[in-house]
């Protein structure tokens, strides 16, 4: 019956989590479904207590803080110029280290090599390694 005790617990902790959003009721959840596998095996109430302190707290401590910042950096969402990097591009005219044209995303852009010493011929797929000003700085694989 002590198993269904911290089942119960580890539910009414997790609705908590619902509504602060804290990232700490989720983690004395997690101590209290170790308790209620404990339980469930037979164990005492002392090793019940010591399995829920110790999966708490080392949620507590190693997988909260990773949980906030993960949360509080959201996805990497790239915009403008930046999200042209490791597109794949076609070359409109020969690209070289003094000229270069290429169509990437729909665009047009003024390409140089990333390396300069590449020769990148028209009609040639090339991938965009950087965004230098309004240049884009391409890679044609050897």
């Amino acid at each position: 019956m002590a198993w269904l005790i911290w089942l119960v617990l580890a539910a009414g902790l997790a609705v908590v989590e619902i509504f602060s959003l804290d990232f700490v009721f989720i983690m004395l959840a997690a101590g209290a479904l170790a308790a209620a596998g404990g339980a469930a095996l037979g164990a005492g109430l002392p090793i019940q207590l010591a399995l829920f302190v110790a999966v708490a707290g080392l949620a507590l401590v190693l997988v909260r803080p990773i949980a906030k910042r993960q949360i509080s950096q959201g996805p990497t969402l790239r915009h403008g110029a930046a999200a042209l990097v490791g597109e794949t591009a076609k070359v409109l005219q020969r690209v070289g280290p003094e000229s270069g044209l290429v169509k990437v995303a729909g665009q047009e852009w003024t390409a140089r090599p990333f390396d300069a010493t590449q020769q990148i011929e028209i009609g040639e797929t090339v991938h965009v390694l950087k965004i230098q000003g309004a240049t884009a700085l391409v890679w044609k694989e050897p």
